[in-house]
């Protein structure tokens, strides 16, 4: 129940290639991951670290406080959340999720609960922040209605964009909050839209044999990165649109650093373990082995899943609705929890990521001070 303690479930081992500290926080029977690679899980001051966890029997918030060997506190129950949807606010104290097409705030120290904004019969993905904290978005579906929500964190000003194909990580400008990016399902994926809901264009214009993915911004530079899988990493100018490789290698979930001179990723196929690439030279370098699962029939591939896809791994005529929804019985794009999804800490000197490398995902962190 919500407020419940355990005892520390902490350990540590040598990473076997890089000899990288590597923290296990969690070890227990279920599936326990960090928020999203487009997220911190650690809060602002890295003294807690907030996770979803299974351990309950359904998807519920949880932290550890203080990192990495505290106790292990439950701050959510009842219906359960979005599993990959927790945003930790700016302030350190709230942190916002997604309960069906709602986005509820949780203040970590009274546990009190609000409703941000509800929107009926709908579901709702990831939650990410503009402005310091004061905004919010996030995708919806509702029916056969796609788009984006966004609003203020104080539960005013919200509105609905609809676009007509699924929306995916819809993520605020960090210079220009004004604007929001967003990925539609499948091609062509990169897009911006006001917050307001004007001035709707696509960023980039490809097929569906180009399997652009995870873009994010790389950094407080303004600018685009993403992955063009499994071929290369690139980068593009937000204002001219010109695009540069980064580097010819199979980054999966990227994550810049806050300076955007340096990516953080995982691989697959092959599985070459967690890196670092320098943006300006593209030179990487290997933090750990994730060894983890990372199940999934599309990341075999080089082009998108389409509906015949979906149809095929489920055996059935009937196809899930959103990619970014976490079934469990999906194999064309996860299971999600079965992914590293590595993210920084505030201070960019550990790197948390998830691992079912015991046959439950459990939240690791690998200490970055000795290899960077």
């Amino acid at each position: 129940m919500k407020c419940d303690c355990s005892p520390s479930e902490h350990s540590t081992f040598p990473d076997r290639v890089t000899g990288a500290c590597v923290h296990q926080l969690t070890a227990h029977a279920s599936i326990n991951h960090p928020t999203y690679f487009l997220q911190t899980p650690f809060t602002p001051d890295g003294r807690a670290l907030i996770f979803t966890s299974y351990r309950t029997g359904s998807a519920q918030l949880f932290e550890i406080a203080p990192y990495p060997d505290g106790e292990i506190r439950q701050l959510t129950d009842g219906t359960a959340i979005h599993p990959f949807s927790p945003a930790i606010h700016p302030d350190g104290r709230r942190v916002f999720f997604v309960r069906g097409g709602g986005i509820w705030e949780i203040d970590r120290g009274s546990l009190e609960e609000r409703c941000v904004v509800d929107f009926p019969v709908a579901q709702l993905g990831e939650c990410s922040f503009g402005a310091g904290g004061e905004w919010l978005t996030a995708a919806l579906r509702r029916g056969p209605l796609a788009g984006l929500v966004a609003g203020r964190a104080d539960g005013s000003d919200w509105r609905l964009i609809p676009f007509p194909r699924t929306v995916i990580h819809p993520q605020f400008h960090p210079l220009e909050p004004e604007w929001i990016e967003f990925s539609g399902d499948p091609a062509p994926r990169m897009h911006r839209v006001r917050r307001d809901g004007t001035s709707l264009e696509c960023l980039y214009q490809h097929g569906d044999d180009e399997f652009v993915v995870h873009e994010t911004f790389l950094g407080q530079t303004g600018n685009l990165i993403f992955t063009v899988w499994p071929h290369a990493l690139r980068v593009m100018d937000w204002t001219t649109r010109t695009i540069r490789t980064i580097a010819e290698f199979n980054a999966w979930h990227i994550t810049p650093n806050g300076a955007g001179t340096r990516v953080l990723c995982d691989t697959d196929h092959p599985d070459l373990g967690l890196h670092l690439i320098e943006v300006a030279t593209g030179e990487r370098r290997l933090i750990c082995l994730s060894e983890a699962s990372s199940q999934g029939t599309q990341w075999r591939k080089s082009s998108y899943a389409l509906v015949e896809d979906f149809v095929a791994a489920a055996g059935a005529s009937t196809v899930r609705a959103l990619s970014w929804m976490e079934v469990p019985t999906d194999s064309v794009y996860g299971p999600q929890w079965t992914h590293p999804h590595p993210s920084f800490s505030p201070d960019e000197k550990l790197v948390a990521f998830a691992s079912d490398r015991t046959g439950w995902t459990q939240v690791y962190v690998v200490e970055l001070d000795l290899l960077v």
